[in-house]
């Protein structure tokens, strides 16, 4: 046997390297347009930044983003005050530290308001600044080959074990498109103006079945109106479900799946009903979905190898392996009795926005600890000063179970909010918010594979004697005892009737047929 056709398996997957955050400020002077009234009172800004463009750098992260603001704000009319709102967008971008990053490698991004505060520069003017924090993380992609086997000759031995690796089949992006009506009950006025509208995705699923994955999600769609010709606003909402089938080749029901939600645009018309007054809003808004497959591979793996007749050489090689211990949802509810300065008494709206501030491995499980961010609007009973906005900072903590997990393993956190709800109690508004936790869990492994078989130019050794007795010693296998002396085992097990060949005994003495090493 001068060569063997060796069988190699590429092994290909991406390890997280490092994750990090930047703090980067936002600062802008903003002019009311001339179509709008002067500003008398800022109610509130609500800020929406988001990730247009990153970058894997040496040692860092390129991030570009956009923010848009929505500035809700009090104006004088003729027989009080009304509510008006203009939009203002602005750009940002920061550099993400990631030591050992290096260009091109994947990486994934995202960004949410730390710290927003706006003034009234004059009438016509307002200021906004914050801090917006940026999270980037690095993926370090590894890709190798392994001999999965030796096409066989008679004679060849192989000794092979079980092996399970974790895959990623790839993956994909999919636009989910939501589309509702809102009709506004008689009991409400006209809509004269919208002031806010947003889209809350919650209740995300991906189930995987053969050949293709279904999402499901449902769209909490909340907009914010004045009335047509009076000061009174209005929030109505609905609950949206979503379902689409991607066809995906190679996906089955056993293998794993994470999506990332992000809402890419929302557009909305108003139309007139059969009486001709302005309550039907057609609301449309496009969802990204990203949807990455990952699998556990099963491959029994050649661990040694060798021939009766030559002389082998094994080239093994250690390689780090990337291992999914394991994933959960868990939901945590977070709830409080907030204090205005002033007595509320009718929520018109509320929001909610989570961070992750920490997290950790203990022993079985992962600790989320983060902050929920309440803003309510809220009507009061003072003529002069009848809308209020509060803000509130609640923290949270969740301990989401994750069989197997170990301090010094790596655990990716996502956290959402699956819905939110505020109240008027006595002189307090209650605030409740349900947080959804993702977590998965990985670890790193060494192993040990078979990269090449050599042949070697050295001869197989001599017979030296018809039979040889050996003494089986500690640590002794018959594969061992097989190779070392250029036998096989069945021919050892059938020599020494041995019945089970991974059953033998120290002191044993067994007969050697064949050639032997003196």
């Amino acid at each position: 046997m001068a060569s063997v056709e060796l069988i190699k398996e590429n092994i290909e997957y991406e390890q997280l390297l490092e994750e990090n955050f930047a703090d980067t400020v936002v600062k802008g002077e903003y002019l009311i347009p001339d179509t709008h009234p002067d500003v008398v009172e800022i109610l509130m800004v609500d800020v929406k930044p988001s990730i247009t463009a990153k970058e894997t750098m040496q040692d860092k992260v390129y991030v570009e983003g956009q923010v848009v603001y929505n500035v809700i704000y009090l104006a004088k009319e003729e027989d009080g005050m009304g509510v008006y709102n203009v939009t203002y967008s602005d750009k940002f971008s920061n550099y993400v530290d990631i030591p050992a990053a290096e260009h091109k490698m994947l990486c994934d991004a995202e960004c949410y308001v730390e710290h927003m505060d706006s003034n009234l520069i004059n009438e016509r003017k307002v200021g906004i600044s914050g801090i917006i924090k940026i999270k980037s993380a690095v993926f370090k992609n590894y890709s190798f080959e392994v001999v999965k086997s030796i096409a066989r000759e008679d004679d060849l031995q192989t000794l092979k074990y079980p092996a399970v690796i974790d895959k990623i089949l790839g993956d994909t992006d999919t636009d989910l498109v939501i589309k509702t009506q809102i009709r506004v009950p008689m009991d409400k006025p006209q809509i004269g103006k919208v002031l806010k509208c947003d889209v809350n995705l919650h209740k995300k699923e991906v189930k995987l079945m053969d050949g293709r994955a279904q999402i499901t999600a449902y769209a909490n769609v909340k907009m914010l109106y004045r009335g047509n010709g009076e000061r009174t606003l209005v929030c109505l909402e609905d609950d949206v479900y979503l379902s689409k089938d991607v066809e995906i080749d190679g996906v089955d029901a056993s293998m794993s799946a994470f999506g990332d939600f992000r809402v890419e645009n929302i557009d909305y018309d108003i139309k007139e009903d059969d009486l001709g007054e302005s309550r039907i809003v057609d609301i449309e808004a496009i969802i990204n979905a990203t949807v990455r497959i990952q699998y556990k591979e099963h491959i029994d793996m050649i661990e040694d190898a060798y021939s009766p007749r030559v002389v082998m050489d094994m080239v093994k090689k250690s390689y780090n392996l990337n291992v999914l211990q394991g994933t959960n949802h868990s939901e945590t509810i977070v709830k409080d009795n907030i204090e205005p300065d002033v007595k509320p008494w009718e929520i018109i709206m509320s929001h909610g926005e989570v961070m992750v501030t920490d997290k950790k491995i203990v022993e079985n499980k992962v600790v989320v600890e983060g902050i929920v961010k309440f803003n309510v609007l809220f009507a009061t009973e003072a003529e002069e000063s009848k809308l209020k906005v509060i803000s509130e900072e609640l923290p949270f903590s969740s301990s989401v179970d994750v069989e197997g997990a170990k301090i010094d393993m790596q655990a990716v956190v996502k956290a959402t909010i699956e819905n939110i709800e505020a109240s008027v109690e006595a002189s307090t508004i209650a605030v409740k918010a349900v947080v959804g936790v993702d977590v998965r869990v990985n670890y790193v492994t060494e192993k040990d594979f078979l990269i090449d078989v050599l042949m070697s130019e050295e001869n197989v050794p001599k017979k030296k004697a018809s039979v040889t007795i050996y003494v089986v010693q500690p640590g002794d296998t018959l594969w061992k005892i097989a190779k070392r002396y250029y036998t096989t085992i069945d021919e050892i097990a059938r020599i020494n009737n041995i019945d089970n060949v991974n059953s033998i005994n120290v002191n044993d003495k067994l007969i050697i047929p064949g050639r032997a090493i003196i």
